[in-house]
């Protein structure tokens, strides 16, 4: 198994974040597709209300443990050259990119196999908790789901 990495980050991540994410990759010539996720809060409605932001949580080591096996079996599934998961922790406003995933293989199709896969089962079991903050300051977990 890979050595677990920090895969989370305080509040939104920033669209600088990601630009230097990708720039990265430049060098690595052997790359020949990457696919890109970009998770994003929504401003659903519940009722009459609102969702301002999400407050996100979790219980670090368990869910970097969970996200660090994910990954595993994603390049034991996938032709991968490289691959990075990163997901807000504390409060993201609406609008603001809270999950991020990026993965490179030598072909395209791979790529785009290997994302799907990693959104669906880091959603459905990563025990990462969001608590979605209403326009009237109530709050309604949310709840993740592969299907959505």
């Amino acid at each position: 198994m890979s050595k677990k990495r920090n895969v989370f980050v305080e509040g939104a991540i920033s669209p600088e974040f990601i630009t230097n994410s990708i720039s990265k990759h430049q060098t690595k010539t052997e790359i020949g597709a990457h696919e890109i996720f970009l998770g994003q809060v929504r401003a659903d409605k519940h009722g009459n209300e609102t969702v301002d932001a999400i407050e996100y949580t979790c219980y670090t080591e368990m869910a970097e443990e969970s996200i660090a096996a994910i990954r595993e079996k994603a390049f034991e599934k996938f032709e991968l050259s490289c691959l990075h998961i990163y997901h807000s922790i504390g409060m993201v406003k609406a609008g603001e990119i809270c999950f991020f995933v990026f993965a490179s293989s030598p072909h395209r199709k791979e790529a785009r196999k290997a994302v799907a896969f990693l959104v669906d089962t880091i959603k459905s079991e990563t025990p990462i908790f969001g608590k979605e903050l209403l326009t009237d300051s109530s709050h309604i977990w949310k709840k993740n789901t592969a299907d959505k």
